[in-house]
């Protein structure tokens, strides 16, 4: 059986440790080492509630989710394969902290 997912509002999110609520926003990574911008592999960790609604038939509706908690585990560079010198940054490419390399602020 394969559950359907419909949601009619934004997912939120606490990103890396923050406590950030609202509508989820990925963060832009970029990696020192290699200079990639583009090709990241992010492991989350989500508390999701959902509401269930099974039809007479059996088949799943999942609706109304709504993300409770979500830190980002890790973040690894698809270009050079470690997450050593991953730095989260702005929209122009500028790191956001005086974050170590391979260290995401949380």
């Amino acid at each position: 059986m394969v559950a359907k997912l419909r949601s009619e509002r934004p997912l939120t999110s606490a990103v890396a440790g923050g406590g950030y609520r609202g509508a989820v926003t990925s963060p832009r990574y970029r990696c020192a080492a290699c200079g990639n911008l583009t090709r990241f592999d992010v492991v989350t960790t989500s508390t999701v509630r959902a509401f269930h609604h099974y039809s007479v038939g059996g088949d799943l509706d999942v609706e109304d989710l709504e993300t409770i908690a979500e830190s980002v585990d890790s973040v690894t560079c698809r270009w050079c394969g470690h997450g050593r010198s991953v730095e989260v940054v702005d929209g122009a490419g500028e790191a956001l902290d005086d974050t170590p390399p391979g260290e995401l602020a949380g």
